[in-house]
């Protein structure tokens, strides 16, 4: 069995903090390691138990989510932030994905999405809650810049149809499972897509490569 994925909770209201962890420590895969009340003590938790991912709320005490998870991937750049906020404010969204969070998703969302977040940022995916994800995709495409130049559209002809097909799924806010409903197609096929569109954009994430796409106006915004 591979080693488990090293998780940092860190939440300034004590019940959400103990009841998330008690419900993670039921997964085989993920283990606990620390518990942060606030974002200083996020970021010296993570300097001394190096986790594979932080949970990391946007409001504590001391040191913003914000200002920690900034603080976090200058420092540990192989460390991942996963932020679990009751909060959707563009201020909050935005600041964080500048500061380097992998994803964002909504305290509303059941824990079977959160523990799907989880073992999506540590292979390299960054998970978006649907209603985050539109955000991003409205503020892009308001700060669109002027026609791409030859080569990107030399690498859009590169993606066939179906890789496009992804990527707006993507931008929607769809996980795999869900593009793969969409498409009628299996789960691998979807994740061998997504191989190909990242190594023919250059990219390592889903989000990178929706944010490309959407400053390249690859995608619409047309649901």
């Amino acid at each position: 069995m591979a080693n488990p994925i090293r998780i940092l909770l860190a939440d300034d209201h004590a019940l959400v903090r103990q009841g998330t962890a008690e419900l993670l420590r039921r997964e085989a895969d993920l283990k606990v390691v620390g518990e942060a009340s606030n974002g200083e003590q996020a970021v010296e938790l993570c300097q001394a138990l190096q986790p594979d991912i932080v949970v990391m709320d946007v409001r504590m005490p001391l040191l913003s989510g914000i200002e920690a998870t900034r603080r976090i991937r200058e420092g540990q750049p192989n460390v991942q932030v996963l932020v679990l906020s009751a909060h959707d404010d563009d201020q909050y969204v935005f600041s964080l994905l500048q500061a380097g969070a992998s994803g964002y998703l909504l305290k509303s969302a059941p824990i079977g999405d959160l523990i799907r977040a989880i073992r999506q940022v540590a292979k390299g995916e960054s998970p978006l809650d649907p209603a985050i994800a539109r955000k991003v995709v409205v503020r892009l495409s308001h700060d669109r810049p002027a026609p791409a130049p030859v080569e990107d559209g030399a690498m859009r002809q590169d993606l066939t149809a179906r890789e496009l097909e992804v990527l707006q799924l993507l931008a929607r806010g769809l996980n795999n499972r869900a593009i793969a409903e969409t498409l009628f197609v299996s789960d691998r096929t979807v994740q061998a897509h997504l191989t190909s569109i990242f190594a023919k954009m250059g990219v390592a994430s889903r989000l990178e490569a929706v944010l490309m796409a959407i400053r390249r106006g690859w995608l619409t915004l047309a649901e």
